[in-house]
């Protein structure tokens, strides 16, 4: 009974989500963007869009905690909670095994997309009413492809059955079929079995969906044709929380990685690790260049591209650990969801790219770029760099993709390509987060950004021979003083 009520919540939320795309574009078809005194009942379509969204959380809250249920108390009958629990396992991995498997996975998304949503639209809109319904549209369609993703393909409430051809899990009983229930289960994957799973998971997921919410609001003030930086501010707190949760991801997943994968470091250049840390880069860049666009009206059209751009490295990196395509220690199962992933991906991409270039011309500077020693121009470099080692993460992580299907061979890209591509970029953007910073905006010449630097520039020669001095005599490591 636990299990048809949580699936059957999901069911309504999906609809829910579907019902709020459609009240929302004809909330803004009709221009009905908030509820006033007076108007009719026709006329709060958005409201009510905004009004489902936040129904979303709470139920998917509900199907969340039946899952748990089912975990903590052993029900292996359940295919999910079989394949990730065990009568052996603590009660703290138990809980974690919400995220340990590919379907609980995919819910816990969903519970994230659904609270980050619901908080959004908790916020007061009178000011931004325009962009309410499409917010909205953006966040609904997000949630609802996970829910369908969780609900039609990757179902964790599915029961195992005793076919005749043998054993199947399915959410309703096949013709003929015996229920299944062994006594216990699989257990999680042994490197799952750490601390580190209750925290590593769950920082991620909280970086990837918080990106969501930049470009919903990105996409909304393209579609109603706002080019100035109100959309930025409006979600300045959402990017920053997003970068700080995807960067704790990042190390702690190092650090768990050094206590269980024996890579000797803290990073391995894995595949899975790598579609982890791109969106990061590009979500970098973006909070360097959002600073420019509000300061001097410039980038708007970069700035554009660069959240659109992260959004979809979230997917896509969500796309790599699902869809099996990669032999990665953190990526899941071959599965069959990888081709929605991609077609998502596809559709959210070309739509997206398509409304920047409709919206191109009305996003153009305010200023030009008087001198090339600006702080916006060595804040643009600061943006290439990080786009440079995006390039050179993502050929990394397609190669092998692309060499199999079209020579029909595997092969593999290991660290030392991306040791070699990447760290003269990183090496200039070390060199640029201390210069940077000194150089004035608007115009600067190499005279007034030698005045600036010239000082901490002679601190960091009188560390960097201390410390040679004090015996570390390796040159990288001198080159990073």
């Amino acid at each position: 009974m636990i299990a048809d009520f949580g699936y059957g919540v999901l069911v309504v939320t999906f609809l829910l989500a579907l019902f709020s795309v459609g009240t929302a574009v004809y909330g803004a078809r009709t221009k009905s963007y908030l509820p006033e005194r007076g108007r009719s009942q026709s006329g709060r379509w958005a409201e009510s869009a905004r009004r489902a969204m936040l129904l979303t959380f709470p139920l998917v809250t509900l199907a969340s905690l039946a899952l748990i249920y089912l975990l903590v108390t052993g029900q292996y009958g359940y295919q999910y909670v079989y394949s990730v629990t065990s009568n052996s396992m603590p009660m703290y991995l138990k809980i974690t095994a919400l995220w340990g498997g590919q379907a609980g996975s995919l819910l816990f998304w969903s519970w994230l997309m659904s609270a980050f949503a619901s908080a959004v639209m908790l916020r007061k809109w009178e000011r931004d009413r325009e962009f309410l319904p499409w917010v909205i549209v953006v966040l609904s369609l997000t949630l609802a492809f996970f829910l369908a993703l969780t609900i039609f393909f990757e179902n964790p409430f599915a029961s195992w059955w005793q076919t005749a051809s043998g054993e199947v899990a399915a959410m309703f009983r096949p013709a003929g079929a015996l229920p299944l229930t062994p006594s216990d289960g699989m257990g999680l994957n042994p490197l799952l079995r750490h601390p580190g799973m209750i925290i590593h998971p769950p920082m991620l997921y909280l970086g990837f969906v918080s990106f969501v919410i930049p470009y919903a609001f990105a996409i909304a003030a393209l579609i109603t044709g706002r080019s100035d930086d109100r959309w930025i501010r409006l979600t300045r707190r959402w990017t920053l929380v997003a970068w700080l949760f995807l960067s704790l991801g990042l190390v702690l997943g190092a650090r768990w990685a050094y206590d269980v994968l024996g890579w000797g470091g803290y990073w391995g250049w894995d595949p899975v690790e790598i579609s982890a840390f791109m969106p990061w880069l590009t979500g970098t860049a973006f909070l360097h260049s959002v600073m420019i666009q509000e300061k001097r009206g410039m980038l708007k059209q970069w700035n554009m591209l660069l959240v659109i751009l992260t959004y979809d490295l979230v997917i896509f990196g969500t796309f790599l650990t699902r869809s099996g395509v990669l032999s990665s220690v953190h990526a899941f199962a071959q599965s069959a969801i990888g081709p929605l992933f991609f077609a998502f991906i596809g559709l959210t991409l070309v739509s997206s790219v398509s409304l920047l270039v409709y919206r191109w011309n009305d996003l153009k500077a305010e200023v030009e770029m008087k001198s090339m020693l600006s702080r916006e121009a060595l804040f643009l470099l600061n943006n290439l760099l990080f786009m440079g080692v995006l390039i050179v993460c993502f050929w990394g992580v397609i190669f092998p993709l692309i060499s199999e299907l079209v020579t029909n061979q595997k092969v593999t890209v290991g660290p030392p390509f991306y040791e070699r591509a990447a760290a003269p970029l990183f090496g200039a953007l070390m060199l640029l987060m201390g210069i940077a910073p000194l150089s004035a905006w608007g115009h600067s010449t190499l005279k007034t950004l030698g005045r600036a630097v010239w000082k901490p520039a002679l601190a960091a020669a009188l560390v960097v021979v201390a410390v040679f001095a004090a015996g570390i005599h390796n040159a990288v490591a001198l080159i990073g003083f």
